[in-house]
């Protein structure tokens, strides 16, 4: 049974405060079981965008876990990740969004492997 999104997103936010980076949710989702998409600001005006992996990057051993995949490579301008924020939302209302603030890039998400 994986871990309710309200619980791994507390945890999440309290790893990021350790490593001094800024983080806040931006928008709640099902307590549950709702997605989580997490936008790295790297305060330039670009950011990344981290969302959660497709279910065929899991292995049977650690269905636990959560995954995520960047949607590119390159860091994208903050209009274009909140234009896919958007789309995402009105796709999945049970969503959640998180946001940190680093200039470096940190994240602190295990990814998928590709």
């Amino acid at each position: 049974m994986r871990l309710k999104s309200n619980i791994w997103v507390a945890a999440y936010l309290r790893r990021c405060q350790a490593e001094g980076v800024f983080g806040a949710v931006r928008r709640r989702g099902a307590e549950e079981a709702g997605a989580v998409f997490v936008k790295v600001s790297l305060l330039d005006g670009n950011a990344m965008l981290y969302v959660p992996a497709p279910q065929t990057v899991y292995e049977d051993g650690r269905p636990v876990d959560r995954f995520f995949v960047p949607i590119a490579p390159q860091p994208l301008p903050d209009h274009t990740i909140e234009e896919r924020l958007t789309k995402e939302i009105r796709f999945d209302p049970d969503a959640w969004i998180v946001e940190t603030e680093d200039r470096a890039g940190r994240h602190f998400l295990e990814l998928a492997r590709s």
